[in-house]
């Protein structure tokens, strides 16, 4: 994949520095947890640990995003808002670790390698074509996506894609460090209180 960043006068190699210093230092910090993790979802339920999902990455370059597996495997790949139609194919441990965002935490790895950031627009799905398309058209999909966004701490999966749009491209046309920090704080306050989660 490229490993272009927008051409910016914004310092966006400090952020590719951070994003491997957090995502290093929390790998090792959380190692056991991650361990724990694996366990549970290997007693719970068949099918491996982690989860791999394609995803639209920088310039809509799709990549295999990492996530712990939560639902019972076979489960279609859709989004949010039509997977709630559907019977729950939630396993018990899945519920806890989608609840907490604890599922998200492979994507660490996603943030060392360079496909993601920890801080970002959240990637599409690679079928939520319509949305994949308003992104570009935008200019969102010039950023790496990254674990949480603008869109996650202001409603998360409430939002309807052309408010999810807009999200997004406010935090590309402001971006900043500090903007940044702004949104790992936030990311705390929404995941304690279940915020806009599905």
């Amino acid at each position: 994949m490229s490993s272009r960043m927008p051409s910016r006068p914004n310092f966006f190699w400090l952020k590719r520095v951070i994003d491997i210093t957090i995502s290093t230092g929390a790998i090792i910090a959380l190692s056991p947890v991650l361990v724990a993790i694996a366990i549970a979802i290997k007693l719970d339920s068949k099918g491996p640990v982690i989860f791999s999902q394609k995803r639209a990455g920088l310039n809509g370059e799709l990549f295999d995003i990492y996530k712990f597996r939560t639902m019972r495997t076979g489960t279609p790949d859709l989004p949010t808002d039509q997977m709630l139609k559907l019977p729950s194919p939630i396993t018990k441990s899945g519920a806890f670790l989608r609840k907490t965002s604890l599922d998200e935490l492979p994507q660490l790895f996603n943030v060392l390698i360079g496909q993601m950031s920890i801080v970002g627009p959240r990637p599409a799905l690679y079928n939520q074509t319509e949305l994949i398309q308003k992104r570009l058209e935008a200019g969102i999909l010039e950023f790496y996506p990254g674990i949480t966004g603008w869109a996650q701490i202001n409603g998360r999966d409430e939002l309807p894609d052309d408010v999810k749009v807009q999200a997004d491209k406010f935090y590309c046309d402001n971006w900043s460090l500090l903007l940044d920090l702004k949104i790992i704080f936030g990311t705390f306050g929404a995941i304690v209180t279940k915020r806009g989660a599905n």
